[in-house]
């Protein structure tokens, strides 16, 4: 098995547990983690698994998940779509890997009707926050808003809305530390 292909497994096997335990810190590292891999292989599948894993670490961070009825059925539910993917990247199948990945996205989206249209905005808002994190790997504002089914204007709107200082990269040093780093360099 190759590593993405291990890692991926992984990930999902840890998405299972982080979700029955409602463990929002994990989810979102976890969210994390997938969309640095799906950047760099710009897999749609891996990618909606970062949306609908930040979703719901969005879900149970908000205390909307007791909202949703038969929470314990839906989690069943959506392990095992998480089971049947992991199943099929371990047989190398990516078509039915996508498929049950598509499946836990709907089963999310359709599982409670009165909170379907906060549901769907809550992923959509969580897409394009993905995309955001997408377009910082260095894949183009168009690429991106394509692989997440969202528009450019849409994208363009919520990275304009962010500081230059919100991306870790674009963080300066202080006075002292810069005078620091010249002394050393110069030493």
């Amino acid at each position: 098995m190759q590593q993405e292909t291990l890692h991926l497994t992984n990930v999902l096997e840890q998405v299972k547990t982080a979700i029955s335990t409602k463990n929002i810190i994990q989810l979102k590292d976890l969210s994390n983690q997938t969309i640095h891999s799906a950047s760099s292989d710009q897999d749609s599948a891996s990618i909606t698994t970062a949306v609908i894993v930040y979703t719901l670490s969005k879900l149970i961070e908000r205390a909307d998940y007791k909202r949703i009825r038969n929470w314990e059925n839906f989690v069943k539910k959506f392990n095992g779509f998480l089971t049947l993917a992991i199943k099929s990247l371990k047989e190398n199948n990516q078509e039915k890997y996508n498929d049950y990945i598509s499946q836990a996205r709907k089963t999310l989206e359709s599982h409670s009707i009165t909170l379907k249209p906060y549901i769907q905005d809550v992923l959509k808002k969580s897409s394009i926050n993905k995309g955001s994190k997408i377009y910082e790997h260095g894949i183009s504002l168009e690429q991106t808003a394509k692989l997440l089914g969202i528009t450019q204007w849409e994208l363009s709107d919520y990275i304009g809305s962010r500081t230059l200082a919100d991306v870790k990269q674009n963080q300066t040093l202080n006075v002292k530390e810069r005078a620091k780093m010249a002394m050393e360099f110069f030493s």
